[in-house]
């Protein structure tokens, strides 16, 4: 199991700017946490100060680090995040990370395959990186509800699918992949994904179908991010012990080891 140094510390923000509809890329310099993170790792936030609602923290996935900077890409969708969403230079936050397994990349394979549902696409600019430097193929699938929501920076040969058609592949992701599995020789391939439950849902039963290893990035109820709430928790499907914590053993798995 990896096991990376934790930090707590109180990070300044570099910039947050909206980089698709509701959907937020914020940067805040931290380079003890930068040095050692990896992808598909996350941070757990306090988006709120001391004492005011929420006061749990929330998990964002590390979407890229840059010369000591951590970005996040996140959807302004409740009382956190819209507070994240209004974070301008200067302001603070407090952060604790590394957290979480990073993806394992080092299996043998040629072409990795990354499988993205809406924000799901958060660890992949890190992941596309940190591939293309062991030298393998990267190819992307990014599903969105439409237009309006696509983000694709810092990815690599991107395929689109849109629920309404309005860009791209008309459909969902994993129905775009499984085509793109057909018309294609990817070789010998690997599977990332993150995104909703039931795409990866899906996608674990395709990646079944066509005897591709597939290794998901989950969500999960991550309160404290180092298995102390136990409030993540996921069903093995094999194993003395019944379930996995999401924060701990995740929340990286591969889609063999979890039920969905």
């Amino acid at each position: 199991m990896f096991m990376s140094s934790v930090v707590q510390q109180v990070c300044p923000v570099k910039s947050c700017r909206e980089v698709a509809l509701k959907t937020f890329l914020l940067r805040f310099n931290s380079p003890e946490i930068a040095d050692s993170a990896q992808p598909g790792q996350f941070v757990n936030i306090l988006a709120a100060d001391v004492g005011e609602e929420p006061l749990l923290r929330r998990p964002f996935s590390i979407s890229r680090v840059e010369n000591g900077l951590i970005e996040i890409i996140f959807h302004a969708i409740g009382i956190g995040t819209n507070l994240l969403s209004r974070k301008k230079f200067g302001d603070r936050i407090d952060v604790l990370g590394p957290l979480g397994q990073p993806f394992h990349e080092n299996a043998e394979y040629e072409t990795a395959l990354l499988v993205a549902g809406g924000i799901g696409v958060a660890p992949f600019p890190f992941l596309t990186i940190d591939l293309l430097k062991h030298g393998k193929r990267v190819e992307t699938f990014v599903g969105y509800r439409n237009a309006a929501q696509v983000f694709t920076e810092h990815l690599h040969n991107v395929r689109i699918a849109t629920d309404d058609g309005s860009v791209g592949f008309h459909g969902n992701v994993v129905k775009l992949l499984e085509s793109s599995l057909v018309h294609n020789n990817f070789g010998n391939s690997k599977i990332f994904a993150c995104g909703p439950t039931i795409m990866l849902k899906t996608l674990s039963e395709l990646a079944q179908q066509k005897n591709i290893c597939c290794e998901m990035s989950l969500e999960g109820q991550m309160a404290c991010g180092f298995g102390i709430c136990q409030g993540c928790a996921v069903e093995r499907t094999e194993g003395a012990a019944k379930y996995a914590l999401v924060c701990k053993e995740g929340p990286t798995f591969l889609s063999s080891e979890v039920t969905l």
